[in-house]
């Protein structure tokens, strides 16, 4: 098991913001995840996590869409806009945790971060 959290790259986001963004999802899926699946990623898996990224808002909606097709829990992650973007801004996104090779499935062809 592990959580996945995909980031893009096209942004040229300050590195703190990016890190902002990954965090903001991972707490929505945690907050989304069964009890049962948490623990076994908390106890088993020691709360693996593994970042990737992409280079455009299209392929980023291209992966979140296939998360949902595959039944995944996942968090769109959009920037409010009040720092570095002007206006709502869709930054980053954030899988799991779940089972590895169904998230391989869904992003096993995107670049590590």
């Amino acid at each position: 098991m592990k959580m996945i959290i995909v980031v893009r790259k096209d942004l040229k986001m300050r590195r703190g913001k990016e890190i902002a963004q990954a965090c903001h999802g991972a707490i929505d899926c945690v907050a989304m995840s069964e009890k049962s699946v948490l623990d076994d990623w908390t106890k088993n898996h020691h709360k693996r996590k593994i970042c990737l990224q992409v280079d455009s808002e299209a392929e980023l909606l291209a992966v979140y869409k296939a998360a949902q097709e595959a039944g995944l829990v996942s968090s769109l992650v959009e920037d409010l806009g009040l720092t570095e973007f002007d206006g709502l801004t869709k930054t980053a996104l954030v899988l799991g945790p779940a089972n590895e090779e169904k998230l391989n499935s869904v992003t096993g062809a995107l670049k590590l971060y």
